[in-house]
């Protein structure tokens, strides 16, 4: 298996594990494809969400998200003794490609409707 199959693999075990995390992240979790829909946060190469506008909700949303996000990332660079740098670009490509039409994702600082 290859190393981008395997962190691939990885990153799709973490996002089907968000529920079972803390309530602020349950909350976040359930508003976020609704926050999605709406235009309101957007999928960043970097692998990382982050708000379209400057709605406070989105803000919050995107940074509980970040946060598990970020924890998750580092296990999976330490397990694997990589750079958190390369999970989190691992990462962000394979969330911008999965991104819906209709979506927003980041490309080159400017936000795109996909």
């Amino acid at each position: 298996m290859t190393l981008f199959a395997r962190f691939s693999a990885l990153v799709l075990a973490f996002f089907l594990a968000l529920p079972a995390m803390a309530m602020s992240l349950d909350e976040a979790k359930n508003a976020l494809e609704s926050a999605k829909s709406e235009g309101l946060v957007g999928e960043t190469p970097e692998g990382y969400l982050a708000a379209v506008s400057s709605d406070q909700k989105a803000k919050e949303i995107a940074s509980a998200i970040n946060d598990a996000r970020r924890e998750a990332y580092k296990k999976i660079a330490e397990k694997h003794d990589i750079a958190v740098t390369k999970v989190e670009t691992v990462a962000g490509q394979r969330a911008v490609e999965k991104t819906p039409k209709g979506q927003y994702i980041r490309v080159n600082d400017r936000w795109i409707k996909k």
